[in-house]
């Protein structure tokens, strides 16, 4: 189905947006990054992508760092001696969580998810 990428894009764009209006789109930010990090075929590009992922949002006082616990932190740390395809596995785990109870279900209830809904069903009548 062609239209099925451009409703998902539409999606995750609208989901993005709403995130910012929270403060927290580092956490779909992430997830996004962790799904790309585990397309790399390359060893060498993925030592390189696996610590800019690491400095960018998972060491404490990251620039855009996610709300992941101690524990999950520190396993990701460790991770970071031998990075591999699953490195960022647990932490992204956990972000997903807090994701699709926290912040997806407040997006499904908000005006600009009802809004995106509207003309979506609007463009099928």
């Amino acid at each position: 189905c062609p239209g099925v990428d451009v409703k998902l894009t539409n999606g995750v764009a609208a989901f993005r947006a709403f995130l910012k209006t929270e403060f927290s789109e580092e956490n779909l930010e992430f997830w996004l990054a962790c799904e790309e990090f585990k397309k790399t075929r390359s060893t060498a590009k993925l030592v390189s992508k696996a610590h800019r992922i690491f400095e960018e949002f998972v060491d404490v006082q990251a620039p855009r760092e996610v709300n992941i616990d101690f524990q999950t932190r520190e396993a990701t740390r460790k991770n970071m001696q031998e990075p591999s395809l699953t490195c960022f596995d647990q932490a992204q785990g956990k972000v997903h969580s807090l994701m699709e109870k926290d912040s997806y279900p407040r997006f499904l209830r908000s005006k600009m998810y009802l809004d995106l809904l509207s003309q979506s069903q609007r463009r099928l009548s």
